[in-house]
């Protein structure tokens, strides 16, 4: 962050706080829009499929509309409950940060123990939530190498060093609240405690610690996903590929992510602002087109192919578990046996889907 930059979030805040309390409607509609927005573009940044509609009718109403994966709806559902326990978490200053409170989030956001296919497509394993990882969870680059995170016999105390820090940077005030909220974010996520929910977790603890030191919390959208892993890559590169050196990153090694975060917090000051001053009505911070992009599901599909929502659905749940069975499909998107039979019908005579082996044994298979 250069000095100019500073000054500037210094004013904002102080505009901020010197406006608190905000009149109660002003103040639910602020509650309600970031709560749609956070809560989707969070979950979208890790492939949630829900559209920014659903999401609003889910969220507010408790409706269930269009097709979706039921566990994209509930994971949806319970991130909310995640981030309102974050919420009072963050003003009860009497209580530090605690690795218990960082592992009931994780459960919470999760919605249960549930089931995922292995890399290789060969077997599937139980995610066990809110415990940290019991098997090892690196990932390759786009360049093809490893990257490691911490092992999962390192992981217990190298996040009982993460929260011990913590406590003691805030309480000593050695480095600003964003600097401590980026800082944090980036040594949590080069260890990656758990098998799934890491970067959620990530983006829920940057907003506890703005809120607990009195800042608006912030939302990361979807459309930055590119840069936002970017520049966490960029700090890989300074920091190196040991699991321990990213967990114990310096404030100077990560720079550029500290600098990522500042703009938002600096973009949300002004928005709060001019909502504040009364320049603007919409406070949705989800722009108009990304509220538009209907459900993406991660499947290339040839171009001379049309499929509807339904067939998108039944590949993407095929990609992600081969050995998946017709009653599982069908409780997965709300459809009858008829309709799942004739949208797979179509998907195999379209060249899209093979059945291997025997209905009882066997798997599916997409040939794009």
């Amino acid at each position: 962050m250069h000095s100019r930059q500073i000054k500037k979030i210094q004013k904002l805040l102080e505009f901020w706080k010197s406006s608190q309390p905000l009149n109660e409607r002003l103040q639910r509609n602020i509650d309600q829009s970031f709560m749609i927005d956070f809560n989707y573009n969070s979950n979208h940044l890790e492939g949630n499929t829900l559209t920014y509609g659903q999401t609003k009718l889910l969220l507010l109403f408790g409706r269930v509309e269009g097709r979706g994966l039921m566990r994209d709806f509930e994971e949806m559902k319970a991130h909310n409950v995640g981030l309102e326990i974050m919420k009072k978490e963050a003003l009860d200053k009497k209580r530090p940060l605690s690795e218990v409170f960082i592992r009931e989030l994780n459960r919470i956001i999760l919605a249960g123990d549930f089931y995922k296919l292995s890399s290789d497509g060969e077997y599937r394993y139980k995610i066990h939530t809110g415990v940290y990882k019991t098997r090892p969870n690196s990932v390759i680059t786009p360049s093809g190498e490893m990257f490691d995170y911490a092992s999962p016999e390192e992981t217990p105390s190298m996040m009982g060093d993460l929260v011990k820090w913590y406590n003691a940077c805030e309480k000593k005030k050695t480095l600003s609240v964003i600097e401590l909220a980026a800082l944090f974010h980036y040594r949590y996520i080069r260890i990656h405690p758990f098998e799934d929910g890491n970067g959620r977790i990530a983006r829920l603890l940057v907003n506890y610690i703005l809120r607990r030191h009195g800042y608006p919390m912030l939302v990361i959208p979807t459309a930055d996903r590119k840069n936002y892993l970017n520049v966490l890559g960029l700090c890989d590169k300074t920091t190196g590929k040991q699991p321990y050196n990213g967990a114990n990153a310096k404030i100077e090694q990560v720079s550029a992510f500290v600098d990522y975060i500042a703009n938002y917090v600096e973009k949300k000051l002004v928005f709060t602002k001019r909502i504040i001053t009364g320049k603007i009505r919409e406070i949705e911070e989800t722009s108009k087109k990304q509220q538009k992009i209907p459900s993406d599901v991660p499947v290339n599909v040839p171009v001379n192919v049309s499929l509807n929502d339904t067939e998108k659905y039944i590949l993407k749940l095929i990609s992600d578990n081969p050995r998946i069975t017709y009653n599982e499909i069908t409780e997965e998107i709300y459809m009858n046996r008829k309709t799942v039979q004739r949208s797979i019908e179509k998907l195999k005579s379209s060249g899209l889907l093979v059945r291997i082996g025997a209905d009882k044994n066997g798997y599916w298979k997409i040939t794009l």
